[in-house]
Protein backbone atom coordinates (compact mmCIF):
# COMPACT_ATOMS: atom_id res chain seq x y z
CA UNK A 1 0.00 0.00 0.00
CA UNK A 2 2.80 2.51 0.55
CA UNK A 3 4.32 1.67 -2.54
CA UNK A 4 1.18 2.01 -4.30
CA UNK A 5 0.82 5.93 -2.12
CA UNK A 6 3.97 6.56 -3.48
CA UNK A 7 3.11 6.27 -7.37
CA UNK A 8 0.15 8.18 -6.92
CA UNK A 9 1.95 10.84 -5.22
CA UNK A 10 4.19 10.85 -7.93
CA UNK A 11 1.39 12.33 -10.30
CA UNK A 12 2.43 15.46 -8.18
CA UNK A 13 5.77 15.21 -8.09
CA UNK A 14 7.52 13.32 -11.16
CA UNK A 15 11.16 12.81 -9.44
CA UNK A 16 9.60 10.61 -6.68
CA UNK A 17 8.21 8.19 -9.80
CA UNK A 18 12.14 6.49 -9.94
CA UNK A 19 11.66 5.86 -6.29
CA UNK A 20 8.54 3.97 -6.39
CA UNK A 21 10.23 1.95 -9.07
CA UNK A 22 13.19 1.19 -6.43
CA UNK A 23 10.43 0.52 -3.93
CA UNK A 24 8.79 -1.71 -5.78
CA UNK A 25 11.79 -3.73 -7.62
CA UNK A 26 12.90 -4.17 -3.68
CA UNK A 27 9.77 -5.35 -2.71
CA UNK A 28 9.28 -8.01 -5.44
CA UNK A 29 13.06 -8.93 -4.88
CA UNK A 30 12.67 -9.53 -0.91
CA UNK A 31 9.28 -11.81 -2.28
CA UNK A 32 10.84 -13.91 -4.19
CA UNK A 33 13.91 -14.30 -1.58
CA UNK A 34 11.20 -15.25 1.14
CA UNK A 35 9.51 -17.50 -1.46
CA UNK A 36 13.34 -19.00 -2.10
CA UNK A 37 13.65 -19.43 1.38
CA UNK A 38 10.59 -21.09 2.14
CA UNK A 39 10.62 -23.48 -0.97
CA UNK A 40 14.20 -24.84 -1.31
CA UNK A 41 13.65 -27.45 1.07
CA UNK A 42 10.82 -30.10 0.27
CA UNK A 43 9.88 -30.74 3.74
CA UNK A 44 10.47 -28.40 5.55
CA UNK A 45 7.60 -29.04 7.84
CA UNK A 46 5.89 -32.80 8.93
CA UNK A 47 3.22 -32.38 10.92
CA UNK A 48 1.04 -35.58 11.95
CA UNK A 49 -2.23 -35.83 14.04
CA UNK A 50 -2.45 -38.21 16.58
CA UNK A 51 -6.40 -39.12 17.43
CA UNK A 52 -7.67 -41.81 19.91
CA UNK A 53 -9.18 -44.71 18.77
CA UNK A 54 -12.78 -43.53 20.14
CA UNK A 55 -13.86 -39.61 21.70
CA UNK A 56 -15.95 -40.08 24.63
CA UNK A 57 -19.17 -38.09 24.63
CA UNK A 58 -19.90 -35.26 26.20
CA UNK A 59 -16.28 -35.37 27.59
CA UNK A 60 -13.42 -33.01 26.48
CA UNK A 61 -11.59 -35.06 24.43
CA UNK A 62 -7.49 -34.47 23.98
CA UNK A 63 -6.35 -34.08 20.47
CA UNK A 64 -1.94 -34.43 19.61
CA UNK A 65 -0.84 -32.28 17.19
CA UNK A 66 3.83 -32.99 16.40
CA UNK A 67 5.39 -30.88 14.16
CA UNK A 68 8.95 -31.23 13.28
CA UNK A 69 10.98 -28.22 11.69
CA UNK A 70 13.34 -28.94 9.44
CA UNK A 71 14.18 -25.26 8.65
CA UNK A 72 17.34 -23.88 10.06
CA UNK A 73 15.27 -21.09 11.46
CA UNK A 74 12.32 -20.02 13.07
CA UNK A 75 9.50 -20.03 11.38
CA UNK A 76 5.75 -19.00 12.34
CA UNK A 77 3.38 -21.41 11.75
CA UNK A 78 -0.48 -21.19 11.34
CA UNK A 79 -2.22 -24.90 12.01
CA UNK A 80 -5.32 -25.50 10.58
CA UNK A 81 -7.00 -28.98 11.03
CA UNK A 82 -10.27 -29.92 9.08
CA UNK A 83 -12.41 -31.19 12.21
CA UNK A 84 -15.08 -32.99 11.91
CA UNK A 85 -18.50 -30.62 10.76
CA UNK A 86 -20.64 -32.01 13.75
CA UNK A 87 -18.71 -29.22 15.54
CA UNK A 88 -19.34 -26.77 13.41
CA UNK A 89 -16.45 -24.81 14.08
CA UNK A 90 -14.88 -22.66 11.45
CA UNK A 91 -12.30 -20.51 12.76
CA UNK A 92 -10.16 -22.84 14.40
CA UNK A 93 -6.45 -21.95 14.00
CA UNK A 94 -3.53 -22.68 16.70
CA UNK A 95 -0.38 -20.41 15.42
CA UNK A 96 2.92 -20.91 17.20
CA UNK A 97 6.62 -19.84 16.43
CA UNK A 98 9.09 -23.19 16.12
CA UNK A 99 12.24 -22.67 16.88
CA UNK A 100 15.03 -23.89 14.01
CA UNK A 101 15.47 -27.95 13.73
CA UNK A 102 13.09 -28.37 16.66
CA UNK A 103 10.00 -30.69 17.67
CA UNK A 104 6.59 -29.00 18.93
CA UNK A 105 4.00 -31.28 20.47
CA UNK A 106 0.13 -28.96 20.74
CA UNK A 107 -3.22 -30.10 21.61
CA UNK A 108 -6.51 -28.83 21.99
CA UNK A 109 -9.90 -30.63 23.14
CA UNK A 110 -13.09 -31.29 21.05
CA UNK A 111 -16.37 -31.88 23.33
CA UNK A 112 -18.69 -34.50 21.12
CA UNK A 113 -22.54 -33.93 21.82
CA UNK A 114 -23.74 -36.87 19.39
CA UNK A 115 -22.59 -40.20 19.32
CA UNK A 116 -21.48 -41.63 16.06
CA UNK A 117 -18.97 -41.29 13.09
CA UNK A 118 -16.44 -38.40 13.35
CA UNK A 119 -14.65 -37.69 10.04
CA UNK A 120 -11.21 -35.75 10.68
CA UNK A 121 -10.43 -33.98 7.04
CA UNK A 122 -6.85 -32.70 6.91
CA UNK A 123 -4.60 -31.06 8.81
CA UNK A 124 -3.33 -27.74 6.98
CA UNK A 125 -0.09 -25.76 8.26
CA UNK A 126 0.98 -22.64 6.98
CA UNK A 127 4.81 -21.45 7.52
CA UNK A 128 5.88 -18.29 7.26
CA UNK A 129 9.49 -16.55 7.56
CA UNK A 130 10.20 -13.66 9.56
CA UNK A 131 9.57 -11.46 6.61
CA UNK A 132 6.11 -12.65 6.34
CA UNK A 133 5.99 -11.67 2.80
CA UNK A 134 4.67 -15.40 1.90
CA UNK A 135 2.90 -18.57 3.49
CA UNK A 136 4.25 -21.70 2.40
CA UNK A 137 0.94 -24.47 2.98
CA UNK A 138 1.45 -27.77 4.19
CA UNK A 139 -1.05 -30.86 3.76
CA UNK A 140 -0.87 -33.61 6.38
CA UNK A 141 -2.98 -36.87 7.61
CA UNK A 142 -5.92 -37.76 5.07
CA UNK A 143 -9.23 -38.20 5.85
CA UNK A 144 -9.47 -40.33 9.25
CA UNK A 145 -13.03 -41.63 10.83
CA UNK A 146 -13.05 -41.86 14.39
CA UNK A 147 -16.33 -43.02 16.34
CA UNK A 148 -17.81 -41.29 19.25
CA UNK A 149 -18.77 -43.56 21.84
CA UNK A 150 -20.91 -43.25 25.45
CA UNK A 151 -18.84 -41.37 28.21
CA UNK A 152 -16.09 -44.30 28.76
CA UNK A 153 -13.81 -41.45 30.32
CA UNK A 154 -16.13 -41.29 33.19
CA UNK A 155 -15.36 -44.96 34.16
CA UNK A 156 -11.65 -44.00 35.85
CA UNK A 157 -13.59 -41.26 37.74
CA UNK A 158 -16.19 -43.36 39.39
CA UNK A 159 -14.10 -47.11 39.82
CA UNK A 160 -12.24 -46.96 42.46
CA UNK A 161 -14.98 -44.87 45.09
CA UNK A 162 -17.36 -47.19 43.69
CA UNK A 163 -15.47 -50.22 45.21
CA UNK A 164 -15.38 -48.45 48.82
CA UNK A 165 -18.66 -47.02 49.03
CA UNK A 166 -16.86 -43.58 49.16
CA UNK A 167 -18.47 -41.87 46.51
CA UNK A 168 -19.58 -39.21 49.02
CA UNK A 169 -16.17 -38.15 48.64
CA UNK A 170 -17.81 -35.70 46.05
CA UNK A 171 -19.85 -34.51 48.65
CA UNK A 172 -23.28 -34.13 46.48
CA UNK A 173 -25.28 -36.81 48.64
CA UNK A 174 -24.65 -38.80 52.06
CA UNK A 175 -25.50 -42.75 52.12
CA UNK A 176 -27.50 -43.42 55.28
CA UNK A 177 -26.32 -47.47 55.91
CA UNK A 178 -29.17 -49.41 57.67
CA UNK A 179 -28.31 -52.48 58.89
CA UNK A 180 -26.40 -55.33 56.96
CA UNK A 181 -26.59 -58.15 54.28
CA UNK A 182 -27.05 -61.53 55.19
CA UNK A 183 -24.53 -63.55 53.25
CA UNK A 184 -22.38 -65.21 55.64
CA UNK A 185 -18.46 -64.95 55.04
CA UNK A 186 -16.87 -66.05 57.83
CA UNK A 187 -16.85 -66.20 62.04
CA UNK A 188 -14.77 -64.03 63.52
CA UNK A 189 -13.45 -63.13 66.94
CA UNK A 190 -15.42 -60.34 68.97
CA UNK A 191 -14.18 -56.18 68.88
CA UNK A 192 -15.45 -53.35 70.06
CA UNK A 193 -17.93 -52.06 67.92
CA UNK A 194 -18.96 -55.46 66.19
CA UNK A 195 -23.12 -56.05 66.32
CA UNK A 196 -23.92 -58.01 69.29
CA UNK A 197 -26.46 -59.19 67.89
CA UNK A 198 -24.19 -61.39 65.27
CA UNK A 199 -22.96 -62.82 67.91
CA UNK A 200 -22.99 -66.96 67.36
CA UNK A 201 -23.37 -68.61 70.39
CA UNK A 202 -22.24 -72.06 69.48
CA UNK A 203 -18.70 -71.53 68.17
CA UNK A 204 -18.30 -69.03 71.08
CA UNK A 205 -18.80 -71.58 73.74
CA UNK A 206 -16.32 -73.82 71.50
CA UNK A 207 -14.09 -71.08 71.30
CA UNK A 208 -14.49 -69.86 75.27
CA UNK A 209 -14.57 -66.89 73.41
CA UNK A 210 -17.07 -64.23 72.18
CA UNK A 211 -17.07 -64.83 68.34
CA UNK A 212 -19.37 -63.32 65.81
CA UNK A 213 -21.05 -63.78 62.43
CA UNK A 214 -19.60 -61.44 59.48
CA UNK A 215 -21.49 -60.73 56.64
CA UNK A 216 -20.67 -59.25 53.17
CA UNK A 217 -22.73 -57.66 50.36
CA UNK A 218 -24.99 -60.16 48.18
CA UNK A 219 -23.52 -60.75 44.71
CA UNK A 220 -24.41 -62.19 41.80
CA UNK A 221 -27.44 -59.67 41.57
CA UNK A 222 -29.21 -59.38 38.05
CA UNK A 223 -29.00 -55.39 37.90
CA UNK A 224 -30.65 -54.10 34.53
CA UNK A 225 -30.55 -50.61 33.38
CA UNK A 226 -33.43 -49.70 30.73
CA UNK A 227 -33.56 -46.72 29.04
CA UNK A 228 -36.47 -44.77 27.19
CA UNK A 229 -36.18 -43.83 24.15
CA UNK A 230 -39.43 -42.26 23.27
CA UNK A 231 -39.89 -38.06 22.69
CA UNK A 232 -39.60 -36.82 26.17
CA UNK A 233 -35.88 -38.20 26.49
CA UNK A 234 -35.37 -35.69 23.27
CA UNK A 235 -34.98 -32.62 25.86
CA UNK A 236 -31.73 -31.01 25.59
CA UNK A 237 -29.60 -30.07 28.22
CA UNK A 238 -25.96 -28.56 27.73
CA UNK A 239 -26.28 -29.54 24.05
CA UNK A 240 -26.56 -33.59 25.01
CA UNK A 241 -30.09 -35.00 24.77
CA UNK A 242 -31.57 -36.86 27.98
CA UNK A 243 -31.13 -39.81 26.24
CA UNK A 244 -27.51 -39.36 26.32
CA UNK A 245 -27.09 -38.67 29.71
CA UNK A 246 -29.22 -41.50 30.45
CA UNK A 247 -26.73 -43.65 28.11
CA UNK A 248 -23.81 -42.44 29.20
CA UNK A 249 -24.76 -43.08 32.92
CA UNK A 250 -25.77 -46.52 31.87
CA UNK A 251 -22.46 -47.12 30.68
CA UNK A 252 -20.97 -46.10 34.26
CA UNK A 253 -23.34 -47.45 36.10
CA UNK A 254 -22.62 -51.37 34.73
CA UNK A 255 -19.32 -51.00 35.23
CA UNK A 256 -19.75 -50.03 38.82
CA UNK A 257 -22.11 -53.07 39.42
CA UNK A 258 -19.48 -55.56 37.63
CA UNK A 259 -16.79 -54.22 40.20
CA UNK A 260 -19.53 -54.61 43.06
CA UNK A 261 -19.63 -58.87 41.87
CA UNK A 262 -23.16 -58.52 40.60
CA UNK A 263 -24.87 -59.25 36.97
CA UNK A 264 -25.06 -56.21 34.74
CA UNK A 265 -27.69 -55.73 32.19
CA UNK A 266 -29.04 -53.38 29.80
CA UNK A 267 -32.22 -52.58 27.02
CA UNK A 268 -33.70 -49.69 25.59
CA UNK A 269 -37.57 -49.37 24.34
CA UNK A 270 -39.99 -47.13 22.65
CA UNK A 271 -42.20 -48.77 20.53
CA UNK A 272 -40.62 -51.82 20.97
CA UNK A 273 -37.88 -53.27 22.95
CA UNK A 274 -34.13 -53.12 21.72
CA UNK A 275 -30.28 -53.47 22.16
CA UNK A 276 -30.80 -56.19 25.16
CA UNK A 277 -27.89 -57.41 26.99
CA UNK A 278 -28.61 -60.30 29.52
CA UNK A 279 -27.61 -59.68 32.62
CA UNK A 280 -23.75 -61.31 33.18
CA UNK A 281 -20.50 -61.09 34.95
CA UNK A 282 -18.66 -62.26 32.06
CA UNK A 283 -15.24 -60.69 31.08
CA UNK A 284 -16.48 -58.99 27.63
CA UNK A 285 -19.73 -57.35 29.52
CA UNK A 286 -18.42 -54.55 29.40
CA UNK A 287 -17.35 -54.37 25.55
CA UNK A 288 -21.41 -55.67 24.98
CA UNK A 289 -22.68 -53.17 26.84
CA UNK A 290 -20.58 -50.45 25.60
CA UNK A 291 -21.31 -51.17 21.65
CA UNK A 292 -25.01 -51.49 22.66
CA UNK A 293 -25.09 -48.52 23.88
CA UNK A 294 -23.15 -47.00 20.88
CA UNK A 295 -25.75 -48.48 18.30
CA UNK A 296 -28.89 -46.96 19.94
CA UNK A 297 -30.79 -45.40 17.86
CA UNK A 298 -34.08 -43.65 18.23
CA UNK A 299 -36.85 -41.70 15.92
CA UNK A 300 -38.36 -40.51 19.37
CA UNK A 301 -41.61 -42.19 19.26
CA UNK A 302 -44.34 -41.90 21.93
CA UNK A 303 -42.76 -45.09 24.04
CA UNK A 304 -45.24 -48.64 24.90
CA UNK A 305 -44.66 -49.04 28.10
CA UNK A 306 -47.35 -51.99 27.93
CA UNK A 307 -44.54 -53.80 25.46
CA UNK A 308 -42.23 -52.96 28.23
CA UNK A 309 -43.93 -54.45 30.80
CA UNK A 310 -44.93 -57.96 28.72
CA UNK A 311 -40.88 -58.15 27.88
CA UNK A 312 -39.81 -57.89 31.21
CA UNK A 313 -42.64 -60.88 32.87
CA UNK A 314 -41.30 -62.78 29.30
CA UNK A 315 -37.37 -62.75 29.49
CA UNK A 316 -36.18 -61.50 32.93
CA UNK A 317 -37.53 -64.36 35.54
CA UNK A 318 -35.81 -63.92 38.31
CA UNK A 319 -35.65 -60.79 40.83
CA UNK A 320 -33.89 -58.20 39.59
CA UNK A 321 -32.98 -54.02 40.09
CA UNK A 322 -34.67 -52.48 37.51
CA UNK A 323 -33.32 -48.55 36.80
CA UNK A 324 -35.77 -47.02 34.39
CA UNK A 325 -34.70 -44.01 33.00
CA UNK A 326 -37.18 -42.03 31.35
CA UNK A 327 -38.73 -38.77 32.06
CA UNK A 328 -42.59 -37.94 33.48
CA UNK A 329 -43.28 -33.71 33.35
CA UNK A 330 -46.87 -33.90 35.14
CA UNK A 331 -48.70 -36.39 37.65
CA UNK A 332 -51.25 -37.06 34.51
CA UNK A 333 -48.21 -38.75 32.39
CA UNK A 334 -47.65 -40.84 35.20
CA UNK A 335 -50.86 -41.66 35.46
CA UNK A 336 -51.10 -43.03 32.13
CA UNK A 337 -48.62 -45.17 32.93
CA UNK A 338 -48.04 -46.44 36.50
CA UNK A 339 -50.21 -49.87 36.24
CA UNK A 340 -47.46 -50.92 33.72
CA UNK A 341 -44.75 -49.58 36.58
CA UNK A 342 -46.81 -51.04 39.75
CA UNK A 343 -46.79 -54.40 37.39
CA UNK A 344 -43.11 -54.64 36.98
CA UNK A 345 -42.83 -53.59 40.38
CA UNK A 346 -44.71 -56.83 41.98
CA UNK A 347 -41.63 -58.88 40.38
CA UNK A 348 -38.70 -56.40 40.83
CA UNK A 349 -36.89 -53.67 42.92
CA UNK A 350 -37.80 -50.68 40.51
CA UNK A 351 -36.14 -47.09 40.51
CA UNK A 352 -37.64 -44.59 38.46
CA UNK A 353 -35.20 -42.19 37.29
CA UNK A 354 -36.32 -38.68 36.33
CA UNK A 355 -35.41 -35.37 35.37
CA UNK A 356 -35.34 -32.12 36.81
CA UNK A 357 -35.81 -29.26 34.50
CA UNK A 358 -33.20 -26.59 35.50
CA UNK A 359 -34.77 -24.29 33.12
CA UNK A 360 -37.74 -24.03 35.24
CA UNK A 361 -35.37 -23.59 38.49
CA UNK A 362 -33.62 -20.43 36.91
CA UNK A 363 -37.30 -18.95 36.40
CA UNK A 364 -37.85 -19.96 39.50
CA UNK A 365 -35.45 -17.83 41.28
CA UNK A 366 -35.84 -15.29 39.13
CA UNK A 367 -37.09 -11.53 40.81
CA UNK A 368 -40.00 -10.92 39.37
CA UNK A 369 -40.30 -6.92 37.58
CA UNK A 370 -43.67 -7.61 35.42
CA UNK A 371 -47.03 -9.40 35.47
CA UNK A 372 -45.52 -11.08 32.26
CA UNK A 373 -42.75 -12.69 34.32
CA UNK A 374 -44.92 -13.19 37.24
CA UNK A 375 -46.75 -15.42 35.01
CA UNK A 376 -43.89 -17.43 34.24
CA UNK A 377 -42.73 -18.05 37.69
CA UNK A 378 -45.65 -19.59 39.05
CA UNK A 379 -46.17 -21.66 36.26
CA UNK A 380 -42.73 -22.73 36.34
CA UNK A 381 -43.40 -23.29 40.59
CA UNK A 382 -46.52 -25.81 39.45
CA UNK A 383 -44.14 -27.59 37.34
CA UNK A 384 -41.78 -28.28 39.68
CA UNK A 385 -43.85 -28.97 42.12
CA UNK A 386 -45.63 -31.81 39.84
CA UNK A 387 -42.00 -33.40 39.87
CA UNK A 388 -42.09 -33.93 43.66
CA UNK A 389 -46.05 -35.06 43.59
CA UNK A 390 -44.80 -37.93 40.81
CA UNK A 391 -41.88 -38.97 43.61
CA UNK A 392 -44.63 -39.10 46.25
CA UNK A 393 -47.27 -41.19 43.74
CA UNK A 394 -44.49 -43.72 43.51
CA UNK A 395 -43.65 -43.54 46.78
CA UNK A 396 -47.04 -44.72 47.72
CA UNK A 397 -47.20 -48.09 45.46
CA UNK A 398 -43.65 -49.12 46.88
CA UNK A 399 -41.53 -48.03 43.89
CA UNK A 400 -38.47 -45.86 44.56
CA UNK A 401 -37.67 -43.19 42.33
CA UNK A 402 -34.91 -40.27 41.74
CA UNK A 403 -35.28 -37.12 40.93
CA UNK A 404 -32.03 -35.26 39.58
CA UNK A 405 -30.66 -33.14 37.26
CA UNK A 406 -28.90 -34.25 34.53
CA UNK A 407 -25.39 -33.38 35.50
CA UNK A 408 -26.04 -35.19 38.23
CA UNK A 409 -27.26 -38.53 37.10
CA UNK A 410 -24.66 -40.57 36.94
CA UNK A 411 -23.76 -39.99 40.72
CA UNK A 412 -27.42 -39.95 41.68
CA UNK A 413 -27.89 -43.16 40.35
CA UNK A 414 -24.95 -44.97 41.54
CA UNK A 415 -25.46 -43.61 45.17
CA UNK A 416 -28.88 -44.73 44.76
CA UNK A 417 -27.38 -48.75 43.93
CA UNK A 418 -24.70 -48.51 46.58
CA UNK A 419 -27.57 -47.49 49.35
CA UNK A 420 -30.02 -50.50 48.10
CA UNK A 421 -26.72 -52.53 48.66
CA UNK A 422 -26.23 -51.76 51.82
CA UNK A 423 -29.51 -51.81 53.10
CA UNK A 424 -29.96 -55.63 51.83
CA UNK A 425 -32.92 -54.47 49.03
CA UNK A 426 -31.03 -56.19 46.13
Amino acid sequence: MGIVLCFIISFLFPRLFYVSKLLLLIYFTVTLLDIFILYRTNNGIVGKRQLPDKLSNGDENEIYLKLENYYTFPVFTTIIDEIPEQFQVRDFSIERKIKPSSIVELKYKLRPTERGEYTFGKLNVYVATSLGLVSRRYHFDKEAMVPTYPAFLQLKKYDLLAIGNNLTMYGIKKIRRIGHTMEFEQIKEYVIGDDLRTINWKATAKQRQLMVNQYQDEKSQPIYSVIDKGRMMKMPFNELSLLDYAINATLVMSNVVLKKQDKAGMFTFSKKVDNMVIAERRSSQMNLILEALYNVKTDFFESDYGRLYANIKQTIKHRSLLLLYTNFETVEALNRQLPYLKGIAKSHLLVVIFFKNTELDQLIHTDVTNIQEAYDKVIAEKFSFEKRLIVNELKKYGIHSILTTPENLTIDAINKYLEMKSRGLV
